[in-house]
């Protein structure tokens, strides 16, 4: 399976390209940061956002994106820029007709170090180690959206088992009851 990682971001949005399956060695095809100049107009920023996916889409061609979901921050501002360029990541993969997953933070962290609470040296490490790659990938928006990537990888056989068992559930239940 091949996964493009995003980690959302206006000014600098994390991407990168794991193969591989669970229970083997995972290789990084690539991995980078679309940046945006965090001067510029607002639309401007989603359209580069949206250019530089676009970009990755088509040099990779990813079979599933994963996306870091957007969870409640303090900062406002910082939230709103975040969403949208998760929304731009959808919009992307979407318009292709590939699947997107949405994984928190801490279903990340503790995907790829053990713990949901890792900082993001931790994080880094790991990633590190888990690729065999001779350094952290720099900034941390590309090493988060490689640990986006190997999350998924990790835990979409699991996920889609427990789909399967639901929907089997659901089309076997009596009428009227679905529980």
């Amino acid at each position: 399976m091949r996964v493009l990682g995003v980690d959302p971001g206006l000014t600098r949005c994390g991407v990168g390209v794991v193969e591989g399956v669970a229970g083997r060695p995972l290789t990084m095809i690539g991995v980078g940061v679309v940046r945006t100049p965090s001067d510029a107009d607002l639309g401007h920023r989603l359209v580069a956002v949206e250019q530089g996916i676009e970009q990755w889409l088509d040099e990779h061609r990813p079979e599933c994106v994963a996306v870091e979901r957007v969870f409640s921050q303090h900062n406002v501002r910082t939230v709103m820029g975040t969403a949208q360029a998760s929304a731009v990541a959808m919009l992307c993969a979407a318009r292709r007709g590939i699947p997107v997953a949405l994984h928190t933070p801490s279903e990340v962290k503790a995907a790829v170090t053990g713990s949901g609470r890792a900082d993001k040296a931790q994080v880094g490490a790991m990633v590190t180690r888990l690729l065999r790659l001779s350094a952290p990938p720099k900034p941390a928006d590309a090493a988060d959206a490689l640990a986006l990537a190997i999350c998924h990888i990790w835990r979409a056989p699991a996920q889609n088992r427990l789909q399967q068992a639901v929907a089997l559930h659901t089309a076997t239940a009596p009428k009227g009851r679905t529980a």
